[in-house]
């Protein structure tokens, strides 16, 4: 499967961005699929992942407040609402989809990558 990810950019803080994450290739309903982010100079961290029916989301706890995932499995896509942005929310949002139909936070559980997509969270 191939991941796309795309909806980054400049924001000011208190803002908001929805990243999109479009798959082709295999059946993307049948893969679980997880944000990751990596801000410079940081190790990748998870942000959230949604299971293949979006019944299961994880949302690590600093955003859990302000982001939201879902997913149209229609059309092959994976949302991460981020609302309220703050400065160190910056960093660059990976995809990545898992074989399975469960979620994941770790990194190491997923098999395809997205090129990733740059958000920015400054005045």
């Amino acid at each position: 499967v191939q991941l796309q990810a795309s909806g980054g950019g400049l924001v000011q803080p208190g803002g908001s961005l929805r990243l999109s994450c479009a798959a082709s290739g295999r059946t993307f309903s049948s893969y679980a699929v997880g944000w990751f982010r990596q801000a410079p100079g940081k190790d990748r961290e998870f942000v959230a992942a949604v299971s293949w029916s979006a019944r299961t989301k994880y949302l690590t706890d600093s955003v859990k407040d302000r982001f939201t995932i879902s997913r149209d499995n229609f059309k092959n896509t994976v949302y991460l609402q981020m609302n309220s942005l703050k400065p160190e929310d910056t960093a660059v949002y990976y995809c990545a989809a898992r074989m399975t139909v469960v979620a994941a936070k770790f990194a190491s559980d997923y098999d395809y990558w997205g090129q990733g997509t740059q958000v920015t969270v400054s005045s």
